[in-house]
């Protein structure tokens, strides 16, 4: 975890402006497409909720004023403040978690009050019923930061086992490592993200998607260019790892990626999965220029030691409690 300090200016924009559209005209790699390679970091959402929070009712995320915006991220901070003892996973707070954590600080530099642009009452639309039944059919895994289970690897998160944090969820700040580079070629687009150590490259060929007899932790994407914008359409989800337990036979993500300014880009998403919601929905979040912090290689848990210290000590009470109940 890295902390860098860098211009307020150049992070902090009105959350009016980069939600709209914008005249500023991306830079030309040396083969003509708009470029948008660089180091990235959305660290400064971390916290922004994904619909709108009590207290902005009747507005848009455009709508937001500066000063509304600022008492906001304060707001967040404090809150990130007061669940700091727990962050480290201990429940009784004895391990403080913000030491460790550093970048929640950042917060205070968030660029939106929500996430959500459509529906304009940024609120998710409602599940439907088919997949509430489906939803509530699934298994449910355990976490790290909680007491488990911990019955065996299975049981646990992909995140927890380092094997995956799924797409669009890739892309969402988390409590750290929230650092991404976009490189290009001629015919394609690539985009690295540090945790989870996960790399999506999107071929702009006019190429088909996979067959959906395959299916990807990342989904399958595919890109063009609309104007200045580059649109990549993602498909054949992984049923393990699909966004919010989406039906990931009809799941659908369609992604914008816009330069509003020499060191800002708009990363708009569409989910659409008639299987599972009552209509399509759109979430936006910036992402700021940071040369600074550059993707780090991302370990992990080394070896997953972790994991099988959690498991190990998990069995140990197992045996201490069958000892304690023997005649």
């Amino acid at each position: 975890m890295r902390r860098v300090m860098i211009p307020f200016a150049a992070v902090v924009l009105a959350a009016v402006t980069l939600g709209a559209q914008t005249k500023y005209k991306a830079p030309r790699t040396s083969w003509g497409d708009p470029d948008l390679s660089g180091n990235y970091t959305n660290k400064y959402e971390q916290g922004t909720p994904m619909e709108r929070p009590a207290g902005f009712e009747g507005k848009s995320v455009y709508d937001v004023t500066p000063a509304e915006l600022a008492e906001a991220v304060q707001k967040r901070k404090e809150a990130s403040d007061a669940r700091a003892p727990f962050l480290a996973g201990d429940p009784t707070g004895r391990i403080q978690g913000n030491a460790a954590f550093r970048d929640l600080s950042d917060m205070v530099r968030g660029h939106r009050a929500w996430m959500i642009v459509d529906p304009p009452d940024g609120r998710i639309p409602d599940v439907l019923p088919a997949a509430q039944a489906r939803i509530r059919a699934l298994p449910r895994g355990g976490s790290s930061f909680s007491n488990g289970p911990f019955d065996g690897p299975e049981s646990l998160s992909l995140y927890d086992r380092c094997i995956t944090r799924g797409y669009p969820n890739s892309m969402l700040p988390a409590i750290y490592g929230d650092s991404y580079q976009i490189v290009q070629g001629q015919g394609w687009v690539g985009i690295r993200y540090e945790m989870i150590h996960e790399t999506r490259v999107i071929p702009l060929d006019n190429r088909p998607h996979a067959s959906r007899n395959i299916r990807f932790d990342m989904g399958d994407a595919r890109g063009h260019w609309d104007g200045d914008t580059l649109v990549v359409d993602t498909t054949n989800f992984n049923r393990r790892s699909v966004y919010r337990n989406a039906d990931p036979d009809s799941l659908h993500v369609v992604e914008r990626f816009t330069r509003t300014g020499p060191d800002t880009l708009v990363w708009r998403v569409t989910i659409d999965d008639a299987k599972t919601w009552a209509r399509p929905w759109s979430f936006e979040l910036p992402l700021t220029v940071n040369d600074a912090e550059p993707v780090f290689e991302y370990a992990c848990h080394e070896g997953n030691y972790a994991m099988h210290n959690m498991l190990s000590a998990s069995r140990e009470m197992d045996r201490e409690a069958a000892q304690a109940v023997k005649p």
